[in-house]
Parts: C-alpha cells; sequence; structure tokens
C-alpha cells in the first residue's frame, strides 16, 4: 500500500479544492450546530420563514415583536430564537459555497451556468413569493429549479466533477426546503428526520468531492474488498442516522428510562412497533396543524423506537468493527484502523450516556457530531481507496 502525492486534476480550477473542503468544515458545523438547536428544543423558536417574527435577524427583546402572525404559533423568547436564525445564515452561508463549486465545476459545460443560475434564480424569486403567500407558485420555481440542475447532473459526466457538484447543489436546495417544512408543519418527525439525513447526505457528497478534487488516492490491494465492506457499512451506517433521527423527532431518547443495556427494567419490554414507526400521521400541509414538539406518541411506540435504534447499534458496531480490525492487518492502513475503531467506539460510549446520564446537552450534540465524524472516515476511504495499478 502506498500513498500517492498530492496531484488535483488539471481540468478543475486551481482552488477548486480549498473551496470544497471549506464547504465540508462549515456543512460539519451546520449538523452539530442544528443538533443543537433541536436538543435544545429551539426548533420552532422562529415560526415564520426565512425570517425570524419578520426580521431578518432576530428579536431580542419579546417587546419588539407584537402583533405579527407566528407570536400566534409561539411566543418570542429571544434566547432560542437566535439558535435557530442563525443556523439559518450559517445553512445559506454553505449554500453560497455550494453553487460557487457548482458554477465552478460546469464552467467548461456546454450551457453549463444556464442550468445552475436558472436553477439558483429560479428559487431566489421563489423565496420572495412564498413569503408573500404565493405558495404554489413558489413551489413551481422550486421545482423547476431542481429539475434543471437534475437534468444537467444526469448529462454531464463526473471527470471534472460537474456531476456531484451539482447533485450537491440539488440537494442542498431540497434541504432549504426541508428546513422550511420543519417549521411550517410543526416539527412533523417525518421531516425533521430528513432534514438530518439532507444534512448529512450533503456533507458526504461535499467529503467526497473535496478528496477526488484534492487527488491523494490510498492504494491497496485489498481495496476492492475493502471497498465492498466500507460501502455495507455505509448502508448501515445511513439506517442507523435515520433510526437515530427518528428517535430524536419522536422524543424517544428516554423512552427506556435511564436503564441500558436493559429497556425499563426489561430486556424486552413492552413495544408497540406498528405505531412507532407509522411515518405520516395527518394531511396536513401548513400552519395550524399538528403540534409534535414533545412528541405525540404513546411510551409503548416510543421503547418500540428505542429498542429499534439499540438493535441497530450493535449491528453497525459489529460490522465497522470488522472493517476496522481488516484495516489495521493493511500496514498502509493501520491509522485509518485506529481512527475508525476509535471513533466507533466514542460513539457507542455517547450513546450509553445519553441513556444514563438522561440526555444531557452536551453529550446528544456530542453523538450527532460522533454520526458525522464516522460518516467522514467512511467516505473518505470510499473516495481515496484504489488497487494498484496493472
Amino acid at each position: 500500500m502506498s500513498t500517492m502525492p498530492a496531484a488535483q486534476p488539471a481540468h478543475l480550477y486551481r482552488h477548486f479544492h480549498r473551496i470544497a473542503w471549506l464547504a465540508v468544515a462549515l456543512a460539519a458545523c451546520v449538523i452539530v450546530f442544528g443538533a443543537f438547536v433541536r436538543l435544545s428544543n429551539a426548533g420552532l423558536s422562529c415560526p415564520d420563514w426565512p425570517t425570524c417574527y419578520g426580521k431578518a435577524a432576530w428579536p431580542t427583546h419579546a417587546d419588539q415583536i407584537v402583533d405579527h402572525a407566528a407570536t400566534a404559533i409561539r411566543p418570542v423568547d429571544p434566547s432560542k430564537a437566535w439558535r435557530e436564525q442563525f443556523h439559518r445564515m450559517i445553512a445559506g452561508l454553505l449554500g453560497v459555497l455550494v453553487l460557487s463549486l457548482a458554477l465552478l465545476a460546469t464552467r467548461r459545460r456546454p450551457q453549463g451556468w444556464l442550468h445552475v443560475i436558472g436553477a439558483a434564480a429560479a428559487v431566489a424569486v421563489a423565496i420572495p413569493l412564498y413569503m408573500r403567500g404565493a405558495h404554489v407558485a413558489a413551489s413551481a420555481l422550486a421545482v423547476i429549479g431542481e429539475a434543471l440542475l437534475l437534468v444537467g447532473a444526469l448529462r454531464w459526466s463526473n471527470v471534472d466533477l460537474a456531476r456531484a457538484s451539482t447533485l450537491t447543489l440539488a440537494v442542498i436546495i431540497f434541504q432549504a426546503l426541508l428546513g422550511m417544512w420543519t417549521v411550517t408543519w410543526l416539527l412533523k418527525p417525518i421531516v425533521v428526520m430528513g432534514h438530518l439525513l439532507g444534512g448529512l447526505t450533503t456533507f458526504a457528497l461535499l467529503t467526497w468531492t473535496a478528496w477526488r478534487a484534492t487527488g491523494i488516492p490510498l492504494v491497496s490491494g485489498d481495496a476492492p474488498r475493502l471497498r465492498r465492506l466500507l460501502w455495507i457499512g455505509l448502508g448501515l451506517l445511513a439506517v442507523q442516522i435515520a433510526l437515530g433521527g427518528w428517535t430524536s423527532a419522536n422524543y424517544a431518547a428516554l423512552a427506556c428510562g435511564t436503564d441500558f443495556p436493559k429497556c425499563a427494567g426489561a430486556w424486552w419490554p413492552a413495544h408497540d412497533f406498528r405505531e412507532g414507526f407509522v411515518l405520516w400521521r395527518d394531511a396536513f400541509f401548513g400552519h395550524g396543524g399538528v403540534d409534535y414538539e414533545g412528541g405525540v406518541l404513546h411510551n409503548e411506540a416510543r421503547v418500540a423506537i428505542q429498542l429499534a435504534h439499540r438493535i441497530m447499534a450493535v449491528l453497525v458496531f459489529g460490522h465497522l468493527l470488522a472493517v476496522a480490525a481488516r484495516l489495521l492487518r493493511n500496514p498502509g492502513l493501520r491509522g485509518w484502523g485506529t481512527t475508525l475503531a476509535l471513533v466507533l467506539c466514542a460513539q457507542v460510549g455517547l450513546g450509553i450516556a445519553n441513556v444514563a446520564l438522561s440526555l444531557p446537552l452536551k453529550v446528544a450534540v456530542l453523538h450527532n457530531a460522533g454520526a458525522t465524524a464516522l460518516l467522514f472516515l467512511l467516505v473518505t476511504l470510499l473516495a481515496r481507496l484504489r488497487p494498484p495499478e496493472a
């Protein structure tokens, strides 16, 4: 096994990889800060979107807002409002970086900029239309923007990362829509979980793009076998992250009390998987529907969600530990194997601490960061591992 010297692809803009790595770092910050917002119960602290009680920033005193319609959904709480609006701001900055990457990657493609700028313009016009209540027109423009990007991504190859960059922009636009629906649909669990998955998908795509743009492969004779194991691990991790998001969105983290490894004093307590995994609970599509803050499920349904998350954690731990062991058997990959094993064990420890310590905010946020770190490691290895050239 050998590590090749850095060699950024010549057809890329010379600073493309630097912008990509900046986007990776910012995406990680958005994910972790978003977890802080959600876990500190600040997800509805700005009930309107994209403003916060009509302000571009946020109200610093409750008496600044008197008759705004959003006060009918939540009274003003400046101590929480800044968290939600700041999260939106850094997510918007990430969107600008991703747009820059898409423009740079498609600059030599026929009609490349037309696809990207046209999509961005459609979305930009959709936002004020939405704020004025023209929801149908705004939705139509958002769909047009997404369609332009997806058509481009399907047309282009990825030799200059045009496909990956355009697809990432499409994902982050949809992620913005999920952020809006998180508020307007009052923390509907399927939307909250989707928002988490969208953020991590954006992070994974940016990580892959940054490594491919940097051009530092890891060459190993065991690469084909390792890549298969890594793809399986990535799939298992994605399911576990979704289950974690579902657990958080349904406020099921403490459904078993503070018992571990048992749950509510039993190895297999009373549970209701059917009710716990109903993905869509009402046909409402706007303000005034079911408010899901605090959760609406009875405890047996929440226990089922917690049990599913724990069972899947065992599968993910076993598989990724086996991957780490295989990496440790490759002399040039031992550092990666050690790092994967340490992050994996830390993540399991944080999950147990969440239960045993009754979900302290810092530990819960770190648990989200641990999932992000595991995703980074798996995507990094998939992006860099290559068999020796014949």
